[in-house]
């Protein structure tokens, strides 16, 4: 399918914005981490990784963390960005499942095994080192929270990958379902109770209305994702999967109208996730208050730092500094509280219609 430029509409986010006020010191003690770690083989490398502004995108997710903990977290989340970049979306694993299950599963057991570990894998190694300044920052259900979000993740991909390698474009429900996992929001949403350093307790965590408002969290952001990359993915010819291209493909929908269902659908999703929150936020303990409140900074946090980030302003990802230096109001310029109305009913949709039950604590 042809590829055909259409700007998204304003994102719909009546969130107020928030960021860690120690987030430059953030980034500092990260990029260090990256620096020690070996990742980054070239200056091209290092530049990319850099272009990310992963500690920014986290101290804007979780505004009010243990500064002790929140560099360990944006570690992860540049080696997330980086891995994706190497191993999920380029390279010679990029359309080979079988294989990206091999390497994948590799680097998971690296992350779950406690102690000394020796990793030929660079990608192995690093994420080894974060797992274990995690299980020294958090206990073992923080650990075992973020484990299991990781292990979705990697799963998420490979559905991906699977379908990149048989050239085949998911239908709309398929797509959620897989786009849920495989945008990676599961482990950074996860990471929030080891930032913060607070353990959500199982009965809150596991029931059916946090469940869903986590899952609503990473939605909203993995949808944000597919409109703050077009520019980004057009230019690697990457993956043709994107709600985007989905609706053009399987409703038959011109690109503005395929952009402004799949706006509205998010927007949907979003009014449900604030309706749900409020109605559970009264009845909560501290800890799942803390959780919910940074779902929400997380899902504003996003797409502020879409707006800015040489990621998606610019091609390669490696821009100067001041391109992803946008004026506060300019990114502000690009939200709006007035959702959209969608003709797409997500209760339609098998995955996510549960989101849309009588559900609670």
């Amino acid at each position: 399918m042809a590829r055909v430029a259409v700007d998204a509409p304003p994102f719909y986010c009546p969130i107020e914005s928030a960021i860690h006020p120690e987030a430059e010191e953030t980034e500092r003690r990260a990029l260090a981490w990256i620096d020690r770690s070996g990742l980054c083989r070239t200056e091209t490398e290092r530049a990319r990784c850099a272009g990310t502004r992963s500690a920014h995108f986290y101290a804007r997710f979780a505004p009010h963390a243990d500064p002790d903990r929140l560099w360990v977290a944006a570690c992860w989340v540049y080696w997330g960005f980086a891995f994706d970049d190497a191993r999920c979306d380029e390279g010679p694993l990029a359309a080979d499942p079988a294989a990206f299950a091999t390497m994948a599963f590799s680097v998971q057991r690296a992350l779950e095994v406690p102690g000394r570990l020796h990793c030929a894998d660079p990608y192995a190694a690093a994420v080894h080192e974060i797992g274990e300044l995690f299980r020294a920052a958090a206990g073992p259900v923080q650990n075992r929270r973020f484990q299991h979000a990781h292990r979705a993740w990697l799963t998420g991909v490979q559905w991906q990958i699977g379908n990149r390698a048989t050239s085949r474009m998911p239908g709309l429900d398929d797509y959620l379902s897989m786009r849920l996992h495989a945008a990676g929001g599961g482990p950074t949403y996860a990471m929030l109770e080891i930032a913060n350093g607070f353990d959500v307790p199982d009965r809150e965590m596991d029931s059916p209305a946090v469940r869903a408002l986590t899952e609503m969290a990473m939605m909203v952001a993995s949808l944000d994702n597919d409109h703050h990359s077009h520019i980004r993915e057009t230019s690697r010819r990457q993956t043709e999967q994107n709600i985007v291209n989905v609706l053009r493909t399987h409703h038959r929908y011109s690109p503005r109208r395929a952009v402004d269902e799949a706006v509205a659908l998010r927007d949907a999703v979003l009014d449900r996730f604030l309706s749900l929150r409020d109605r559970v936020i009264p009845r909560a303990s501290s800890p799942l208050r803390h959780y919910l409140t940074d779902l929400g900074h997380g899902i504003r946090g996003n797409i502020e730092w879409g707006l800015r980030v040489p990621r998606y302003l610019s091609p390669d990802g490696v821009a100067p500094a001041q391109a992803a230096r946008i004026p506060a109001q300019t990114a502000n310029g690009r939200l709006t509280d007035t959702p959209r109305t969608s003709r797409l009913d997500p209760r339609r949709l098998p995955s996510i219609a549960w989101w849309w039950n009588d559900l609670a604590l």
